[in-house]
């Protein structure tokens, strides 16, 4: 029994459709990379950094192709973090000295915004930072941090005196950070204060959600494609489980959650690309159904392989509590359904 498997259709350049076949290529013989195999072996620190930089000056739909890649691998963590602080700062400061070493990896960058950290530090009026950034992706590793507040956007170094780091390792295998901030003013590099700040901030948000819904597509797609697999193989009374009625049901609804998720994810995709005035309602709609197709599929596919679903000796089960976790990091539902109606009201 095969059924197909919904994947993002994207409008790819050439250099894009190249992108996406050389990861592919690099996974089908490195089933679970570390940083460094993505940046030494594919180049993928600079993706977002400017070509003047020694980047590849990519933009959303690039992100979203590598993370549609990366998901099933448990890959994509912390290199989108890097990858949305790069791209912010080269928007907020297309010029910074800090992209070069961005750009080949020498140096590691993180994300802290709403959408990859639990919670903020305080950014006082002179740029002062202070409190605590809980479990930020990408944190624990990162050289460089950019911050993006609603009252500035701000680059500063993984100072030990001023920046602490404490792991913590996550349900689903990831590594994140809470980082206890207390930098004074003219410790960091202020990129943006007020509209603009919180333009920006609302922007790299945006980027951080979209990548984590194409990651969870990529997720999404291996788990079904795993169940159709075990649908036709696992036979019981001396046929394939796929031949009963019930379990092709299960197996329709996944599929169809799945092809919805990944239209509006494909829509979130462009509108954060093209920056369209529809960009904020487009992505919480992708988040609130990649949340209900994440629920729909990791369940269907545990049911159908029976109690080895979530064993370790099966991928699903990882790339189930993986995402999971996508779903809840991306925020409450009700606060995606509230931004949705008044960004389209």
């Amino acid at each position: 029994m095969t059924y197909d498997i919904a994947a993002l259709d994207l409008p790819l350049r050439d250099e894009q459709q190249m992108l996406r076949d050389s990861v592919q290529r690099f996974l089908a013989d490195n089933a679970q990379p570390g940083w460094r195999d993505l940046v030494e072996s594919l180049g993928l620190a600079g993706v977002a950094v400017p070509e003047p930089h020694g980047g590849f000056g990519g933009s959303a739909i690039d992100i979203a192709v590598v993370m549609a890649e990366l998901g099933p691998a448990l890959a994509g963590a912390d290199w989108l973090s890097h990858t949305a602080a790069t791209m912010l700062l080269a928007r907020a400061a297309p010029d910074h000295a800090a992209l070069a070493d961005l750009a080949t990896g020498d140096r590691r960058a993180a994300m802290i915004c709403t959408a990859s950290s639990a919670t903020m530090p305080i950014v006082d009026a002179g740029g002062a930072v202070h409190g605590t950034a809980t479990l930020v992706a990408g944190g624990a590793e990162a050289d460089l941090f950019v911050l993006a507040d609603g009252d500035a956007v701000l680059l500063f170094a993984a100072d030990r005196d001023k920046v602490e780091q404490r792991h913590r390792i996550m349900h689903d295998g990831s590594v994140t950070a809470d980082l206890s901030l207390t930098l004074k003013a003219g410790e960091a590099d202020v990129l943006a204060t007020g509209a603009a700040a919180r333009a920006l901030a609302e922007w790299a948000n945006d980027v951080v959600l979209v990548g984590r819904c194409a990651e969870a597509v990529g997720l999404i797609r291996h788990m079904i494609a795993a169940s159709a697999d075990y649908l036709g193989q696992r036979q019981q009374f001396g046929r394939p489980i796929g031949t009963f009625q019930a379990l092709r049901h299960r197996a329709a609804d996944m599929q169809l959650a799945a092809m919805k998720a990944a239209a509006l994810t494909e829509a979130a995709i462009l509108a954060v690309d093209q920056d369209r005035a529809d960009r904020v309602a487009r992505v919480s709609a992708a988040c609130v159904e990649i949340a209900d197709a994440v629920r729909i599929v990791g369940e269907g596919a545990v049911q159908i392989h029976g109690a080895m679903g979530l064993t370790e000796e099966l991928s699903l089960g990882s790339h189930f509590k993986r995402a999971l976790a996508i779903a809840a990091a991306m925020g409450p539902r009700a606060d995606h359904l509230a931004r949705f109606a008044e960004a389209a009201a």
